[in-house]
């Protein structure tokens, strides 16, 4: 059996635990006010419509309307320069794709914290949630109840 043959199997991810490397959260100054952008005329209804992340949308300012070089808008939101790359490209793609072909841009979701948001993470479901800085710390789940929560690191 070829070694790589080998190495796929020892490292394979596991489909049902979800193991593997984490995603980074990435930080987000201020996700937007607003959340579609489509054509002039034609109802959302009538059209498809492209999803956007928060992050994406956040990497594309910080590179492209702030000017930032890439390593200093990877540096703000708490990425690597390749993970900022791949944000990068696919918002791109995303925007260029709904100009050229008319379609709606829609911006939601993705795995983000802001500046006045924290993270935590339970340890039993490893079910993961936001909390606003200003509130105390959680005492429990809201998933499972389990008292075993803990803030995740950014």
């Amino acid at each position: 059996m070829p070694y790589w043959a080998i190495f796929s199997i020892i490292f394979k991810m596991d489909e049902i635990t979800k193991a593997g490397r984490p995603k980074c959260i990435r930080k987000v100054e201020k996700p937007p006010d607003f959340n579609y952008f489509k054509p002039r005329g034609i109802p959302l209804t009538d059209l498809e419509s492209v999803k956007l992340t928060v992050e994406e949308v956040e990497a594309i300012r910080l590179r492209h309307y702030d000017k930032l070089k890439r390593i200093e808008a990877a540096n703000n939101m708490g990425i690597s320069r390749r993970t900022m790359e791949r944000e990068l490209s696919s918002g791109l793609e995303k925007i260029i794709d709904a100009l050229l072909n008319g379609k709606a841009i829609e911006i939601r979701g993705g795995y983000y914290v802001s500046n006045g948001e924290t993270m935590f993470r339970c340890l039993n479901d490893k079910y993961e949630w936001k909390v606003d800085k200003s509130l105390s710390k959680p005492k429990k789940c809201p998933e499972c109840g389990s008292k075993k929560i803990k803030r995740k690191k950014r």
